[in-house]
């Protein structure tokens, strides 16, 4: 018979609930039937033994008819070993306890009770007080009597496992926890990987990979729910980035056909006019609005192509050739770039991004600045920390934060004359951050701008 399986999250919590107290049930139940401390019928074998003694005294005292001389000696036959030997009692047919000693004795007290509390004399019966047994009644003839025998002795048997529980709550909700325990760690167990899943997609969302995983749509109904809701925004993203790609491939390829003819005209005209002001500034803003074009459809690209290849590249390789070369073409104008040790270690991502970046923020230094530019690159916890400092005009605080959006420039120092196009940092921006990364602004120590750059590193081996 297959066990039909629980989907619903609440379903799991309540099948293990109610397991836990069936359990607890079913040893409650069969408390009554295990515990010593309810008169139950005598085992075969002790009631053979304890016939087997009965019979022995009979014989012993078969022609003595002094009852309390034969109740004194079987009281003083234990004395020595009441502690390990069976202590015999004699009561008449209406239950009255025979006996020389103190009624304030606690086994004469606990037989007192068990006569009292038996409802059928005539079935022998045992019930444990304490760490006392007492068993009875067996008929028995004494002194020419009729009477009744009941034995006594210590009871050194451990008490039955689940009478020990009960008689100790903790013991107790110590075994209830090691019975729910197991199935608490497989309902966490269970509960966890489609949560897992679902962290790991959304981890793949956050780097920019917009795939839908149909392994979301599996498991308890709740996270099958989720799963399929999360895969539906996924989609619905995923369209709309490449609408949007296409959208600005088609304005792309519209804008650049009239560009062409405007500057074939341009050249056709400077040709039969000579060059002219008006000409000159015809074709160079028409340079740049193609250069602008191309700029803003790189940063589509990047944006849209989320499932760009990955690759394990150390730091040096990225890096090392292009910060000698902006060394160089900075020496060339009379400007200092410094640049620490770059940390021996290896980053996962795509190599022309994470290249092009760091290159686009350098130049940007050696341009503004004013004759220093100085390159840090740190390790800190698996991280790395690219700082770009220079000493130029640098960028207003309140506009710190705004350089990275796309067609900003600086009213002071950045503008059309600059021959930038405002997308540069966007651009940076966007491959920082496809690289789960982040990149911040702020006022420089040596007077200019301040580029900080954060990425994660792989861990090492």
């Amino acid at each position: 018979m297959r066990i039909p399986k629980i989907s619903s999250l609440y379903g799991r919590i309540f099948a293990i609930f109610w397991f836990t107290m069936f359990l607890v049930l079913l040893a409650v139940l069969a408390l009554p039937h295990l515990d010593p401390r309810i008169a139950r019928d005598i085992p075969r074998d002790h009631l053979q033994r304890l016939m087997e003694a009965k019979q022995s005294i009979e014989k012993r005292y078969v022609n003595d008819n002094d009852l309390g001389r034969i109740i004194f000696q079987l009281e003083g036959s234990d004395r020595s070993h009441r502690d390990s030997r069976p202590r015999f009692f004699l009561t008449d047919l209406e239950g009255n306890i025979l006996t020389t000693r103190s009624h304030k004795d606690f086994k004469l007290k606990a037989l007192k009770n068990f006569v009292t509390s038996i409802d059928t004399p005539d079935r022998p019966q045992q019930k444990l007080y304490g760490r006392y047994m007492v068993a009875g009644p067996l008929p028995i003839k004494l002194a020419q009597q009729d009477l009744l025998m009941y034995v006594g002795i210590k009871w050194d048997q451990p008490p039955p496992f689940l009478l020990q529980l009960f008689d100790r709550p903790f013991r107790l909700l110590l075994a209830v926890m090691l019975v729910s325990t197991p199935l608490l760690l497989w309902l966490a167990w269970a509960l966890s990987q489609p949560a897992r899943k679902l962290e790991r997609a959304a981890q793949r969302v956050a780097k920019g990979e917009f795939v839908t995983d149909p392994e979301l749509e599996k498991g308890t109904s709740e996270f099958r729910q989720a799963g399929a809701s999360f895969n539906q925004m996924v989609g619905a993203v995923n369209q709309m980035i490449s609408g949007q790609q296409r959208l600005l491939s088609d304005i792309s390829h519209e804008l650049r056909s009239p560009l062409t003819r405007l500057r074939m005209a341009t050249a056709l005209a400077t040709r039969k006019q000579g060059d002219s002001p008006e000409l000159t500034r015809i074709d160079t803003e028409a340079q740049r609005l193609e250069v602008m074009i191309g700029e803003l459809l790189e940063l589509s690209r990047m944006q849209a192509n989320s499932h760009v290849m990955r690759e394990e590249q150390p730091l040096s390789s990225l890096w090392e050739a292009i910060l000698s070369d902006a060394q160089f073409e900075a020496e060339q104008m009379h400007k200092s770039l410094s640049f620490t040790a770059i940390p021996d270690r290896v980053i996962s991502g795509n190599p022309n991004l994470l290249m092009s970046a760091v290159d686009n923020i350098v130049r940007n230094a050696i341009y503004y600045g004013e004759d220093v530019i100085e390159v840090t690159m740190l390790e800190q916890d698996d991280q790395l920390v690219i700082t770009v400092d220079d000493n130029g005009d640098g960028v207003p605080e309140e506009e710190l934060e705004a350089i990275f959006r796309p067609f900003y420039r600086v009213s002071t120092a950045r503008d059309r004359h600059s021959g930038g196009t405002g997308l540069g940092m966007t651009i940076t921006e966007s491959a920082i951050r496809q690289h789960s990364g982040t990149i911040i602004a702020k006022r420089s120590r040596l007077g200019g701008l301040c580029v900080e750059i954060t990425l994660p590193l792989l861990a090492k081996k």
